[in-house]
C-alpha cells in the first residue's frame, strides 16, 4: 500500500527502481520543444539571431529551416528580386537558401552593379561602379584614368587628374521593395597606394574643390527630386556624400532613378579626385554612412 502510494506520488518526477531506490526522470529541456513552437518564436527574431539559435540543438536547427520563418524576412516582392538578380531558381529551393543567395553581393550589368540584402535587416542595398556611370572626359587619359585598388568592391576607381568641366551622370532601374532609400557618392580626395605595407595618399593633383561647392541631384520616374550642395574637402579618406532620399510606395513597379554630380564653373580647374561608386541604402543607414 505504501509503495503503491509512493509510486503515484512520484509519478510526474520519478519512479522507484527494482531495488526500491528513487530513479529520477530527466528534466525537460529546450530540445524537447516541438519544432513548430520554436519556429513561431524565431519569426520574431532577426536573421542573425535565428542563425545563432540554429546551433543550439536539433529542434532549433529544424525550426530555423521552416519556409515561413524566412519568408517573413524576405521583401514582399522577393520573387521580382529573384528574377532580376538571380534569374530562375529551382522550384524546390527553400526560402532560407533564397535569402542566403540574395544576401550575397550579386553582380548585374556586366559587373558594374552589385545588389544584396542587408543580413540583419533584409533591406535592399545597391552599389554602382564608376565604370557604370557616364563621366565627362572619361575616355581622355589627360583627364581621367581607371586605376586598380583593393579599396573598392569593384577593384577599380576613376581618378581625375585635372578638368574644367566636371560632370558625372548615372541611372538605374530596379524593383526596389517598399521603403525610403538614400543615395550617396563614394569619393576621396587624393590617390591612395601602399608603400612597404603602409597606406599612403598622394595629394599632388588635389585642387579646385574649395572654391565652389559640388551639386548633387536625383530624380525618380514617379516625379521625386532631391538636390544638395557641399564642398569636397577632406583628403586621404573615403567619404559618402549624400545626394538625397526617395520613397518607394509600390514594390510591384520598377523604380527608375537618375542622379548626377556636377561642378561646372569653368573659372577654375578641378583635380585629384577618386570616384569609386554610387550606393543606394535603406535610409535607416543614412546617419551611419555620413559618419563613415
Amino acid at each position: 500500500m505504501g509503495a503503491s502510494f509512493s509510486v503515484l506520488f512520484l509519478g510526474p518526477i520519478g519512479s522507484l527502481g527494482s531495488n526500491g531506490s528513487l530513479a529520477l526522470q530527466p528534466k525537460p529541456s529546450l530540445g524537447d520543444l516541438p519544432e513548430s513552437c520554436v519556429a513561431l518564436l524565431l519569426v520574431n527574431l532577426d536573421p542573425l539571431e535565428i542563425c545563432k539559435l540554429a546551433r543550439l540543438n536539433r529542434a532549433f536547427r529544424g525550426a530555423s529551416l521552416a519556409d515561413f520563418v524566412w519568408e517573413s524576412k524576405l521583401p514582399s516582392n522577393y520573387e521580382a528580386l529573384v528574377r532580376e538578380v538571380l534569374g530562375e531558381l529551382p522550384g524546390n529551393l527553400g526560402k532560407r537558401e533564397i535569402y542566403a543567395r540574395l544576401c550575397r553581393a550579386n553582380s548585374l550589368d556586366g559587373g558594374t552593379k552589385k545588389v544584396w540584402l542587408h543580413k540583419s535587416t533584409g533591406g535592399v542595398c545597391m552599389s554602382i561602379a564608376s565604370k557604370g556611370l557616364a563621366i565627362t572626359g572619361i575616355d581622355d587619359r589627360r583627364y581621367w584614368n581607371h586605376i586598380p585598388t583593393d579599396e573598392s568592391r569593384f577593384c577599380t576607381v576613376a581618378y581625375l587628374q585635372q578638368i574644367w568641366w566636371f560632370e558625372v551622370d548615372g541611372e538605374v532601374e530596379f524593383p526596389f521593395p517598399m521603403g525610403t532609400y538614400s543615395l550617396f557618392f563614394r569619393l576621396q580626395l587624393g590617390r591612395a597606394s601602399k608603400r612597404f605595407g603602409r597606406r599612403i595618399c598622394n595629394t599632388e593633383h588635389v585642387h579646385g574643390w574649395d572654391i565652389k561647392p559640388v551639386q548633387f541631384q536625383l530624380w525618380t520616374s514617379d516625379g521625386q527630386h532631391a538636390a544638395s550642395k557641399c564642398f569636397v574637402s577632406e583628403t586621404g579618406k573615403w567619404n559618402y556624400y549624400h545626394v538625397g532620399d526617395f520613397v518607394v510606395d509600390n514594390p510591384n513597379l520598377t523604380t527608375k532613378i537618375k542622379f548626377s554630380m556636377t561642378q561646372i564653373d569653368c573659372t577654375h580647374t578641378k583635380g585629384g579626385l577618386c570616384l569609386d561608386s554610387v550606393v543606394i541604402y535603406p535610409s535607416e543607414f543614412k546617419e551611419r554612412l555620413k559618419r563613415f
